[in-house]
Parts: structure tokens; sequence; C-alpha cells
């Protein structure tokens, strides 16, 4: 340890020099170093000796040629006669002063006292300095200590015509001014002193390289030791070397080089086209010099990987130099890695483009186009036809292998269209001694390597196997297409351009398929589940909407492509001729969701035959919601939460109002009967199942022939645009067309709003209002007498008349009178009477208080009792609802002829 630091200074030394001092190269590079060291710095105190005498000089010759301009500057002798010279001549020396770029400029008599001076407060005195040369005429330059500090100073004498000295003037300059000069001029001259030593020292170390390279700055036993080694190692390594000099001619040659071109003693010295037994590739090569990388030739039964570089690229001499390596074993376990590294490379590419979608025809698809060109020139799919919908192929009865019947061609992918394979869409029974039916029955892979030998195969269709093989078809593989034990179908892989497969291909097809059958089964499993929710769906949904005539309907229900969930519409006759319409979504897709839309559109159905108001009615909905959530919750922890929303209105054709509210559902939209859309200010309320918060309603007069349109969100909500934007397009789709009818608007909005798959659910319901006409609506108001009874049957009596329905004035007396009787019996104020024709002839009897009847059975020693059962006998159906103001009984009575009713 104790001589590190003394080698870590000889290494540092040597990366400084290059190579050991010991060598040539070194000794001389420092010897030059030196030398030229030393000149630059003799240059630069030179430079700078020269320049500080020509600085001085400079400032005396400026001193002097300024003063001597201000002494014989005119109207100066007149200025000096004045009373008080200084007044004139201090303005004027210190103008000059600093357009000469002087420090001072000072006038004064022969005593030397001052006239001017930069500080006046030196003015009056006498001036520091030798005058004495001036006063005898002479121009007198010196150095002194003056009020400025350290200055360089030249006086003048002033003489009058007759050459009397009459004044002196004395200009100069400080010395630290003069030696700032210096200073500027100092980095000008050491940046030229280190360029020069920069320069000289880079050509010192051009020269210095070019000794090392020619010396390898080594001392003579180390050449010496160098080229022992290197004679050594030449012959001794596996790899051939050869050296080609400019002429082509073989320089050098070691040992495995002469092995393996099998080249004679005597082949250096000689060109490279006298050497015997050379392939012509291999000779034109060499003879280039061009340069190669890893070319592969051909050489006695070896394959040669040659390289190839010119020697002249740091200045050596010209020509090449050639190594040669044996890859004919590398070659070979080269082309089983390439081959293995394509198979791994397909099945990964088939792991992600298999399964992206859960479509068994596309999924099907995505198998046939993964293999093409890559494994196979042609690729058919065949699927047991009950697989493309949802179902497993039928187990086929006995202890016999499964048949390949009823199978469907759902893919076909080739090289080129013009191929005479079955086409797509093709329902194919295929014969027991085809491959495709043997791979289908044993669930094993067949392989085919010559088609046109496979007779079973060509038992199938002669003709079409006829086109096949005379199209270059040649070899197959059917591999079935298996997923939990159950065979779907089966993947024929065709080639054509290519060599047959071999029993190796016959594991990569095994695993193609393996991997698109679960993808295959998922998809079929999935088409079963979504065929069932649509099923569920549809059938929770009305088939047929009922009679009634107040609204003129059409409604649409779109399933999601990836999932069924809970949306639902309904359209509810109530009493008095007035619709109820109901809109609702489920959270959630699939079975679930759509059996939770079943219990809620039962739910309403139930709440409606209540007559409640739209808020009364969604607070009863939100309380099941909610007790869902409980009983779902108690059951199944992990069980989701069930959310839902609905929108309710309740249309009267007879006073044309509708009174609606919502939670958690979007708006409707209003067509007014003049083409112009609107969305009504509904309050929102929360979705269902949260409870807490009351439901509002809002109440509308729609002129008759408007159209209400009530949607669920997939039909304006899409990921690719706001809900605004989905808004404006509905109202787009409808404005402007108050004259079509509920379907076509229907279809219009359907066309402008929804992609060709949508995501969601979509219910769609768009009714135009009608007004029942006054002529088929009756009103009276009944005075609480019982003596008013008999008046109101008579004026019933009239207008029954008058609508043709005097058959009914029977029975309608006997209904009218009980219900007029129990209002005015049990009843308050008002009482008020309205006869309805409709569909059916409905008597309404309202009053102030909210007793409700009650039907029972009276005995046969009762004196009362019997009138509420005598009306739901005599009346089709009958009933309470609420108002705000009281209640309303109703009882409904079936017309005799209803068609010919409605064409009056």
């Amino acid at each position: 340890m104790s001589d590190a630091p003394a080698r870590f200074r000889r290494l540092a030394w040597r990366t400084v020099i290059g190579k050991s001092p010991r060598s040539v190269a070194g000794q001389v590079f420092l010897l030059q170093v030196a030398l030229v060291v030393l000149l630059v710095l003799c240059a630069v105190l030179a430079l700078v000796l020269q320049s500080r005498r020509d600085t001085t000089t400079e400032a005396r010759r400026r001193s002097v040629a300024v003063a001597e301009t201000f002494a014989h500057a005119p109207g100066l002798q007149q200025a000096l006669r004045l009373p008080d010279p200084s007044t004139v001549l201090q303005p004027l020396t210190e103008a000059a002063r600093k357009v000469a770029g002087v420090d001072f400029i000072v006038v004064m008599d022969t005593h030397g006292t001052r006239y001017t001076h930069p500080m006046p407060s030196r003015i009056g005195k006498r001036f520091v300095g030798n005058i004495a040369p001036s006063l005898a005429g002479k121009v007198y330059t010196e150095s002194v200590h003056g009020p400025l500090g350290h200055e360089v100073q030249a006086t003048v004498p002033v003489e009058n015509t007759r050459g009397k000295v009459v004044a002196l003037v004395s200009a100069g300059l400080k010395v630290r001014n003069v030696t700032s000069e210096l200073d500027r001029q100092l980095p000008i001259i050491l940046g030229a002193g280190a360029g020069a030593l920069v320069v000289s020292t880079g050509g010192t170390a051009m020269v210095g390289r070019r000794l090392r390279r020619q010396t390898h700055s080594l001392a003579p036993d180390e050449m010496t030791r160098m080229y022992e080694h290197h004679d050594t190692v030449l012959h001794s390594v596996r790899e051939g070397v050869l050296i080609v000099g400019p002429d082509g001619r073989l320089l050098l040659v070691n040992d495995e080089a002469r092995r393996l071109l099998e080249l004679p003693a005597d082949s250096e010295g000689r060109t490279i086209r006298e050497l015997p037994d050379l392939e012509p590739a291999t000779v034109e090569l060499l003879a280039s010099g061009r340069e190669a990388s890893d070319e592969v030739h051909f050489a006695k039964g070896r394959l040669l990987a040659v390289n190839q570089r010119p020697t002249d690229r740091a200045g050596g001499p010209g020509g090449t130099v050639v190594t040669l390596r044996d890859s004919t074993e590398l070659q070979a376990v080269s082309g089983r890695a390439e081959t293995a590294r394509e198979r791994l490379e397909l099945l990964y590419d088939a792991g992600l483009c298999i399964g992206s979608s859960l479509d068994v025809v596309r999924t099907a698809d995505e198998l046939a186009r993964v293999a093409v060109p890559r494994f196979a020139d042609f690729v058919t799919v065949d699927l047991a036809d009950a697989v493309l919908h949802g179902d497993e192929p039928a187990p086929t009865a006995g202890d016999t292998m499964p048949a390949a019947t009823d199978m469907r061609r759902v893919s076909v992918c080739g090289i080129r269209d013009d191929h005479p394979l079955y086409e797509e869409g093709r329902l194919i029974d295929f014969l027991p001694s085809t491959p495709q039916a043997r791979g289908y029955g044993a669930g094993r892979s067949e392989l085919v390597t010559d088609l046109s030998a496979a007779d079973g195969w060509r038992v199938q269709d002669p003709e079409r196997t006829r086109q096949i093989l005379d199209y270059g078809i040649h070899s197959l593989i059917a591999a079935p297409i298996q997923a939990r034990g159950v065979v779907l179908g089966m993947a024929n892989f065709w080639r054509a351009k290519r060599e047959a497969f071999d029993a190796e291909e016959l594991s990569l097809a095994d695993e193609l398929v393996a991997r698109a059958a679960v993808s295959i089964d998922n998809a079929r499993r999935f088409t079963r589940e979504h065929a069932l929710a649509v099923t569920l769906q549809r059938s929770l949904l009305p088939r047929a909407l009922p009679e009634q005539s107040a609204l003129d309907v059409g409604y649409r229900y779109l399933p999601a492509q990836s999932g069924v969930s809970g949306d639902w519409f309904d359209v509810i006759p109530l009493p008095g001729g007035r619709v109820a319409l109901a809109v609702g979504d489920v959270v959630g897709h699939g079975l679930h969701a759509a059996a939770t839309m079943g219990r809620l559109r039962t739910a309403v159905h139930n709440f409606s035959t209540l007559d409640l108001p739209p808020d009364e009615l969604l607070h009863h909905v939100d309380d099941l919601v909610g007790r869902i959530d409980q009983d779902e919750g108690s059951a199944n922890r992990s069980g989701e939460i069930v959310g839902a929303t609905c929108l309710y209105a309740i249309y009267d054709p007879v006073t044309r109002r509708c009174v609606m509210a919502r939670a958690g559902h979007p708006a409707p939209a209003l067509v007014h009967p003049d083409g112009s859309v609107v969305f009504p200010d509904l309050p929102g309320g929360p979705p269902l199942g949260l409870g807490g918060m009351p439901f509002r309603t809002a109440e509308l007069e729609l002129a008759e022939g408007s159209q209400l349109v009530l949607y669920t969100d997939g039909l304006v909500e899409d990921r690719s645009r706001d809900l605004d934007v989905g808004l404006e397009m509905l109202r787009r789709a409808l404005a402007g067309h108050p004259e079509r009818s509920p379907e076509e608007s229907c279809r219009a909005v359907l066309e402008e709003l929804l992609p060709e798959r949508p995501k969601d659910d979509v219910a769609l319901l768009v009714a135009r209002t009608r007004a029942l006409p006054p002529g088929q609506v009756a009103d009276w108001d009944v005075p609480r007498d019982p003596a008013a009874v008999s008046g109101m049957r008579s004026a019933v009596s009239d207008r029954l008349e008058e609508w043709g329905l005097s058959e009914l004035g029977f029975g309608m007396e006997l209904v009218l009178s009980e219900l007029i009787t129990n209002a005015i019996r049990y009843g308050s104020d008002p009482v008020h009477v309205r006869l309805i024709r409709d569909r059916t002839l409905i008597c309404e009897v309202a009053d102030g208080s909210s007793t409700s009847p009650h039907l029972r059975y009276a005995a046969t020693t009762d004196e009362g009792g019997r009138g509420l059962f005598l009306v739901s006998q005599l009346a089709e159906r009958w009933g309470t609802r609420y108002t705000p103001h009281g209640k309303v009984i109703w009882a409904e009575l079936t017309l005799p002829d209803l068609s010919a009713l409605l064409e009056d």
C-alpha cells in the first residue's frame, strides 16, 4: 500500500505526456513544450515593455500638442491683458480640456500664478512644476505630484509679437489614466500570448503524436515482446484473418484462415485471383476491397461469415483486413430460433387481437385474420349453428362421437379473394371421412400434408375439392375449437404458396385455436345471456298499448348491444278518460336489472290503480326501492345497490292539463302545435331509493296536438358528447314537424341521435295530445238537498237522450242517485256532477269531504248499505280518487255500440 501514491503520480504523468518518459516521443514532447513556453513568455514581456513605452510617449506628445495649440490660440493674449483673465480663460480651458482628452490645461503668468485650473480653488495659486525652461522659450515636459495627483505635464511659453514670453500654458494627464491605457492593452497582449502558446503546443503535440504512432511509445524490449504476442495471438485464434494489400496481393494469412479456405503454404504474396479453389463470390469480395459485415459465403462446404474493413482509416497503409468465422452450425441454430421467435410473436399477437369484442362471428374472424399470412395462406372457421345463437352444440344420441353437421361457415380469410373454398354463411354437413368430422368428433387436430392423396376429404364434394387442388392448395390442419370440454366448431388452416404443414406446426395450430376458443365461448355465453335478458326485458315491457282516447302514442325500445339494462315505459289508462305515462331506468345491466325493472313497473301499475298524484306515487315507489336494497343487502353483502329513475305524468283530455313529477330522470321535451320545442321547467327530484326527500309536481296546460316526448338517458347521453349537445340534437330532430305522427317522430329521433350500435338501452315515448270535445262532457253543481236528486236524474236522462244513449238511462239514474245521495248525506259542499262520454260512459260525483265510501254486504235485516253494491253490479268499474279539495267517486258503464259512437 505504501507505493500506491507513487504509482498514481506515475500514472498521472504518463497521462500528461501520453506515454512513458522513457520513450523518445515523451522526451521530445517535454523539450518542445519547454521551448515553446519560454519563447511565448519572452514575447509577452517584450510586448508589455513596448506597450508601456509607447503609451508614455503618446501621453507626453498629446500634452505638448494640447499646450502649444492653446498657447497659440487667437484671443489668448487679449484675455491676458484683462483685469481678471480667469473669467474668460477658465471656461475656454475646461472646454478645450474635455475636447482634447487631457486631465488639465493651466494658464499662468510668468511668475507661475494660475489663471485657470480644473479645480477652481487652485486658481490664483502657484503652479507646481519647473517653469524656468519655459520662461527661456523652451517646451518642457516633466512628471510631478500636483493637485490632481501624480501627473505627466508639458509647459509651453506664450510669446508676444516681439518674442517676449508674457505667459505660460501647461497641459497634462494623470499617470493613472496613462496606466489604464496600458491595462486595457494588457489582456490583448496576454490573450495573444496564450493563443500563441496553444497553437505552438498543439503543433508540438501533433509532432509528438506522429512520433508516438510510429514508435508506439515503446521501448525496444517492449516492442519485441509486443510482436511476439501479436504473432502468437494471430495464429492461435479460432477466427481466420487475412490482410490484403492495395494491389490485391495477400500480405498475411493466419492458420485458421488457411484451414477454412484450404489455402496452400505459399499463398502469402500472391494475388487473390491467383489463389486456387476459391468461390467466385468470395474472390470478388476480397478483390473489391469494399466494406462487408457478416456476409455469408459458401466455401469448401462451410458457411463463412465474412467481415472486411479498410486499413487506411487511421492513416495506415492501404489495403483491407478480412476476418472469417465458421457459422455453419450457428446458422442452423439461428434458423430454429428465428422460427420459434416468429411463432411466439404470432401467439402474442393472437392474445392481443382475438377477443376484442363479445361477438361470436367477429371473434372467429379475428382468429382467421391473425393467422394469415403468417401461419397459413387461407383460414376458414366453421361453428356449430347453435353456437351462433348462444347455445352449446346438441349432444349426439348414444355413445357415438359428435357429428360435424349443421356447421355454419362464419369466417373466410386468405391471401387472395378468388379462392374456391366454401363462402361465408354456408351451412355445411361434413362427412365422417373428412378431417373436419374426425377432428370434431375426437376433439383432436387433424394434419393432412397432401390433400391430393386424402380420399376421405375428396369425397365431401368431388367438384369443389378438384377446384381447390387445381388452385394450388395442398395442405390442411383442421383444429377443433374446444372450450370446457365442448367442441364448438373447427378452424381450418390451408396452405398453397409455401411448404406443407409438418407435425411441429400442429401444436402451434392447437395453441392458436385454444386461445381463440376461450374468447369464442365467452362470446357465446354472452350472446345467450344477452338474448335471455332481451327476452325478459321485452316480456316485461308493454306488448301492446291499451286503448284510450286521450293520446296518440308512438314508442321505441332498443336494447344495448353490450348488455340489456333496466329501461322501461308504460301507458296506463286512468278513470275519467285520463292517461298516465311512465318512463324509468334501472341502474346496471343484465338479468338483475331487467328483473328489477319488472318489479318497479308492476309497482307503478299497482300504485296507479289508487289514482295517486305523481309525487305521491313516486314516494311509494321510492320506499319500495329502499326495501329492495335492504333485502338484497341482507341476503348478499356484496350485492349492488339498486338505483333507478322515473318520470310519471297524468294527462286529462277534458281539461287538457298534464301533471308530472320526476325522480332523477331527464325532463321531457314538449313539441307545440307550431313545431317549436321546449324542455319544461320540471322540478327535479332525487333518484329512487335514496329516501328522505320529497318529490314536487309541475302542471302544464297543453294545446291539442302538442307532443310530449319522454325518454331515458341513453338517448341523449354519450361518452363522445356532452348532455347539452344531446339535448340540442333532440330539439333539432323534433322541431319544425308539427304534422308528423308519433311513430314518425320516434323514427326520426333515433336516426338523428343513436349510433349504429348503442352502448345503452333506449326507451322513447312520444304522445300527441287530444282534447275531448265540449259536447261530450256535461257538468252540474248540485245543492246539498235530497230533493235535488230527482232533478239530476231528469237532467242526466235528457243528456243521455241527446247522446243517443237512452238505453243506459235506467242504470245511470240508479248509479247517479246513489252517488249523489251519499255525497249529500255524508259529504260536504261543494257537490259537483260530471258526465263524460268517451269509450265508456263515465259518471263522476265530487264533494269537499275526504271520507271514502266502502262496499259491504248488507244483512237481510239491515235497512241500508246496499247502494254501493248496486253501483258495483251496474257499473263496469267504480272507485274513488282524492283531489286537493276533496274526493271524486266515479263509475263507468259500458257503451252499447262503441264503434258507432266513435264514428259519430
